[in-house]
């Protein structure tokens, strides 16, 4: 599994007009589900979004993770990441679960998440997302279970 993380000031999304999931500061993590990854996959990308240091200390180091931050973890599903984009000029989904599978270990990942923070909000599997965020640094990585 990858998840692209962005530390935000704010993050939300909207399907159809409609608010479906928003945080204040905290990571906005874009969550890509790869063929051949399973629940430990899920269980090892959920502990470094909820411990990887990007949130500044005292002294303005990054060294504090998102719930010594008191954040909130916005997920949402991009079946894109898993694109193959090494050959050519269009992206490959190849490697990509299949939608089942995909929806499957993100709703995993979601239920886990919930169980283990409680400032969690998400996206909508599958749907046409329109996702607004203020990006704070900015600090992006991209992080592989």
């Amino acid at each position: 599994m990858k998840a692209l993380i962005q530390r935000v000031k704010s993050a939300s999304v909207t399907v159809e007009g409609s608010s479906v999931g928003a945080i204040e500061h905290g990571l906005l993590a874009l969550i890509g589900v790869e063929k051949g990854d399973n629940e430990a996959d899920a269980d090892k990308l959920l502990h470094k979004l909820l411990h990887y240091r990007v949130f500044s200390d005292e002294a303005g180091k990054m060294n504090h993770n998102l719930q010594q931050a008191e954040g909130g973890l916005l997920l949402v599903s991009q079946f894109t990441l898993a694109a193959d984009t090494r050959k050519g000029l269009r992206p490959s989904f190849s490697s990509a679960a299949p939608p089942a599978e995909g929806e499957r270990l993100f709703n995993y990942l979601v239920v886990q998440a919930r169980a283990a923070w409680p400032h969690i909000a998400t996206g909508q599997f599958g749907a046409d997302m329109q996702v607004a965020l203020v990006n704070d640094g900015p600090v992006t990585f991209l992080l592989e279970s």
